[in-house]
């Protein structure tokens, strides 16, 4: 670990805008511990993304595991001694169908990734920043455009997305007392594995398929290590990052 560097996790750091985080903290010198759930996608990653003189972790994390979490956070504190920045960004997605044909297997896996996850790993980030000396972090959480507007057939991701808004508000609030940031991002159309239907077309609130722009993941790491860098003085309370094109304005 370089002197004074920095201590970051980052959930879903394995690919999409996980692992565009996580390569944008490390060029910023932060220390950063990629959590995900498969261990070989995190070793591939942290070989592609990590250069001489940066320093990682990988620790294999199912996020709906409370246990799991928890020993993410353990492998932390013992590896680095403290936690500088939590990003909550691990999420999944269903199919486009009709809501009454989801199955509850369905809703659940997305709602317990989502939105459970993100508080699991919350609630562990809160013990370890208010316990360390200096007192305090930052948790930045990703939202999405969903959080604000949904797309047809999309009840479980919508949900779960508006739920992290008032998870972030909530924590932003209890935080406060303990010198904790916290702060929102979302996202619109960043192109990843996830959003790549979005260039041969989606469905839209007319029932109409178009194909939709997308922007590079990079543009959002950015965005992050920007929030990151501030002052726990200082806090971005929300951040919207979105293709300039992409139907959100006026959506619905």
């Amino acid at each position: 670990m370089a002197e004074n560097s920095k201590i970051a996790i980052v959930t879903g750091a394995g690919t999409g805008v996980g692992k565009a985080i996580s390569r944008a903290l490390l060029q910023a010198g932060f220390t950063v511990v990629l959590a995900g759930r498969r261990k070989d996608v995190l070793i591939a990653t942290e070989q592609e993304i990590v250069t001489r003189g940066a320093s990682s972790l990988s620790v294999p994390t199912d996020v709906t595991d409370a246990s799991s979490v928890a020993a993410l956070f353990a492998r932390t504190k013992d590896a680095f001694g403290r936690l500088d920045l939590l990003v909550n960004n691990a999420g999944i997605n269903t199919p486009s169908i009709p809501l009454e044909d989801l199955s509850w297997e369905q809703w659940r896996s997305v709602v317990d990734t989502n939105l459970t996850g993100a508080f699991l790993c919350t609630q562990e980030a809160f013990r370890l920043m208010k316990s360390q000396t200096p007192r305090g972090g930052r948790i930045i959480n990703n939202g999405s455009v969903s959080a604000y507007a949904p797309r047809p057939h999309s009840a479980p991701y919508t949900a779960t997305k508006h739920a992290i808004t008032g998870l972030t508000k909530s924590t932003s609030l209890d935080g406060r007392a303990f010198d904790i940031a916290c702060g929102q991002i979302d996202i619109g159309n960043a192109a990843t594995e996830m959003t790549a239907r979005m260039m041969s077309g989606v469905l839209q609130a007319d029932g109409s398929v178009a194909a939709e722009p997308t922007i590079d993941a990079q543009h959002v790491a950015e965005a992050v290590v920007y929030m990151a860098g501030l002052p726990l003085t200082a806090n971005v309370q929300n951040i919207t990052v979105m293709a300039t094109k992409m139907p959100f304005i006026g959506r619905g």
